[in-house]
């Protein structure tokens, strides 16, 4: 049996947009397969503001085996330690946080790649390779074959850089954290300032001119559309939790309502 490949990654490069969704508060057995039903390519797992801990993860990456909604995982931080442990415990790409220098995603490829090219330990036959016994070599073109990228640009800093940080081999998609992005530009929350449209446009142009992806996460299909027909190719429909506080809110709220007609 060889090595899972990751089809959003593949969809991706091929010029393909991929949607999906971010996960921070269900870490249920049914939730990977529940995700497939739906049509979600992919689901971000998230450690960075949830306090997900790496056994947990570890049994969310085994249950998403038999589903075909691609793990991913964003870390807490750039640190060679997390990024290596969650591709260890089954991840097919990272999300990372606050990426603003050349060197930062320099350093996050070096992370999630072996010798020579990078510095991740190596082990095989464990949960990344679905516990597989084989020949190494092939084992290790495969794995980072499939392992998908993302370096999210949430910083005045990062969106400096940008051209730079989409330039590093390696990288695979360029993410806006909105929240992040205006706190550091100093329009905290202004997603309608030309100011942070701007650099929206600015982080699409830089992907597309380095032929790689642009992502963010759009809270209804309105604005995924409209993302999408600015040129962002990886789209996270909201999240877990607000999906589920805005479905069961809109029920309660409809069946309140029936009860004063």
């Amino acid at each position: 049996m060889a090595v899972r490949e990751n089809p959003v990654k593949t969809k991706l490069r091929s010029g393909g947009v991929a949607l999906g969704t971010m996960v921070f508060e269900f870490a249920s057995p049914g939730l990977p397969v529940i995700l497939a039903t739906t049509g979600a390519e992919f689901a971000i797992y998230d450690m960075e503001h949830t306090g997900l801990s790496l056994e947990t993860l570890r049994a969310l990456m085994a249950w998403s085996r038999g589903s075909t909604t691609v793990p991913l995982v964003r870390v807490p931080a750039i640190d060679p330690q997390f990024m290596s442990h969650a591709l260890d415990v089954g991840a097919f790409g990272l999300m990372i946080p606050n990426v603003q220098t050349r060197q930062e995603a320099e350093l996050v490829v070096q992370s999630t790649r072996y010798p020579p090219r990078g510095r991740r330990g190596a082990a095989f036959g464990f949960a990344q390779d679905d516990f597989q016994r084989g020949p190494v070599g092939p084992t290790i073109e495969a794995l980072e074959a499939r392992t998908l990228l993302i370096a999210q640009i949430e910083s005045a800093e990062g969106l400096a850089n940008v051209e730079e940080i989409a330039a590093v081999d390696g990288i695979d998609v360029l993410w806006v954290g909105h929240f992040d992005l205006t706190v550091s530009m100093g329009i905290p929350g202004a997603f309608s300032d030309q100011r942070f449209l701007d650099a929206m446009a600015r982080v699409a142009g830089a992907a597309a001119d380095r032929g790689i992806a642009a992502g963010f996460n759009v809270d209804s299909v309105e604005s995924g559309r409209e993302w999408i027909a600015r040129g962002y190719r990886m789209i996270a429909y909201q999240a877990d939790f607000r999906l589920l506080a805005g479905a069961l809110t809109a029920g309660i709220e409809g069946m309140r309502a029936a009860r004063t007609d």
